[in-house]
């Protein structure tokens, strides 16, 4: 008996072109999200897109846009009426986000008449194709949602909810599940709906609230007790990051997909995973330089950043954040295939900013050189000098980063000789696991090593022969 593969979900993108954001920039924005949706597992069937001087209080687009995106979803493309008996008094959903009256969307409809310039739709398989969801290419009010959901007789999401999604999906470590269910509660919570019994008012605990209302608090609890089980996991985490302080540590960062796992994998000989999805890497791998250094040196994988992440999002993965923080080298990663490396660049930056690791050394990686053409990298090696060309898949490209990384932590290192007596030959293997060994000869004395290494720790050693 054969199984038959569950249908792809399809999707239409629903797109708003402010007026200080390029073709281009826009052109980026929504190839982002198709990508994004790529991950969540749905078929892009369309894009409807438009020039607005700024969203509609009700709906985000003009009523001629939601015409064409209900062509996709079989919807009437109008916001129904309101209703005196919805949004305030008995019935309501009291979320203070209550649906536009009708002043408020014939005001709307003034401003689009107004604001409307100019409008591009652009399906990949026409009108006819039927779409499972409407996805909008911004942050959305419930209000917003819950119109065009009415409007369009589909599933609305918006950029955030699905980020939250993934992040949902390809969350494994406890730590980043945790992060990721209480940006998914928040994220719902101003979203919660009354039911049908909404209005009712609850006996016993809790008298008083609305079930909405109890819903709500109940979500506020649980994010309250998820938040206390983040602290105890990052008590941990710090406790094993302070055992790891006198480590040299290095960290791969920037954009999501730029391919900082591939060079996390070649520089560490690590099965990390390696996948062509945006947020494939949501926690924090540490690996040790491979082959190994001595001392050695850590290499920290973190999560890869994206534009228009909601600030909460941030915040909720600010403690995967803490190894660039607390690394004494951070490898700016940047896919320079991307004609929008630079944005992207400058969006991992502004993160790096807001947790204060502006300050720390770092090296800019232009990564997947193999890409582009050997004109288009002559053109960035005179725009970026001191940037590092590579390709994660180019043994030797792997080779000279290793190398790099390795004298960064060595520059100040010293070459001395120390003479160990037979009678202290614990403090051999001492050496071994702390210096370079360049040589080591044996004669009537003792062991002679030459060795490579930070001043501290060769007085470290000459202050226990004494």
């Amino acid at each position: 008996m054969h199984e038959t593969a569950e249908p792809q979900k399809t999707a239409v993108i629903a797109a708003l072109q402010l007026p200080l954001v390029s073709d281009a920039e826009h052109a980026s924005d929504v190839a982002e999200l198709r990508r994004l949706l790529k991950t969540l597992g749905y078929d892009v069937v369309g894009v409807v897109s438009q020039r607005r001087a700024g969203p509609r209080a009700a709906a985000v687009l003009g009523p001629g846009k939601l015409l064409e995106l209900a062509a996709y979803t079989g919807g009437t493309g109008v916001v129904p009426a309101y209703s005196a008996n919805k949004g305030k008094g008995k019935g309501g959903d009291g979320d203070g986000d209550e649906d536009a009256g009708p002043e408020a969307l014939d005001a709307a409809e003034e401003v689009d008449e107004a604001d409307e310039t100019d409008t591009v739709a652009a399906g990949d398989a026409g009108p006819l194709t039927h779409a499972d969801v409407v996805v909008v290419d911004h942050e959305i009010s419930p209000r917003q949602a819950r119109n065009l959901e009415k409007a369009l007789d589909a599933e609305v999401l918006d950029r955030t909810g699905v980020i939250v999604e993934i992040f949902h999906r390809h969350a494994n470590t406890r730590e980043a599940r945790l992060q990721v269910e209480i940006a998914r509660l928040d994220y719902v919570v101003p979203r919660l709906r009354a039911g049908v019994r909404g209005n009712e008012r609850q006996r016993g605990k809790g008298a008083g609230e609305s079930s909405l209302e109890l819903d709500r608090r109940k979500v506020r609890d649980r994010i309250a007790e998820l938040k206390g089980e983040l602290v105890v996991i990052a008590r941990d985490e710090a406790q094993r990051r302070s055992r790891r302080q006198q480590v040299p540590r290095v960290a791969l960062v920037g954009y999501t997909n730029a391919g900082k796992s591939s060079l996390m994998r070649a520089l560490t000989g690590s099965e990390v995973l390696v996948q062509d999805k945006l947020f494939a890497t949501l926690g924090t791998t540490v690996r040790a330089l491979h082959p190994e250094a001595t001392p050695r040196v850590l290499v920290s994988d973190t999560v890869g950043f994206i534009k228009k992440l909601p600030h909460h999002l941030v915040a909720s993965f600010r403690s995967t954040l803490d190894e660039a923080l607390e690394a004494q080298l951070l490898l700016y990663v940047v896919d320079c295939s991307d004609p929008n490396f630079r944005s992207q660049l400058e969006i991992t930056r502004e993160v790096l900013a807001d947790i204060g690791a502006s300050e720390t050394e770092s090296r800019l990686l232009l990564n997947k050189v193999d890409k582009i053409t050997p004109e288009e990298l002559a053109v960035l090696r005179a725009e970026l000098p001191d940037a590092i060309p590579l390709s994660a898949h180019d043994p030797a490209d792997v080779a000279a980063l290793y190398e790099l990384v390795l004298g960064y932590f060595q520059r100040d290192h010293l070459e001395t000789t120390l003479l160990i007596p037979y009678r202290r030959g614990q403090l051999v293997g001492q050496v071994h696991a702390s210096m370079r060994v360049i040589d080591e000869q044996h004669d009537e004395h003792g062991t002679h090593l030459r060795v490579r290494a930070a001043a501290a720790d060769i007085e470290r050693v000459l202050a226990q022969l004494r």
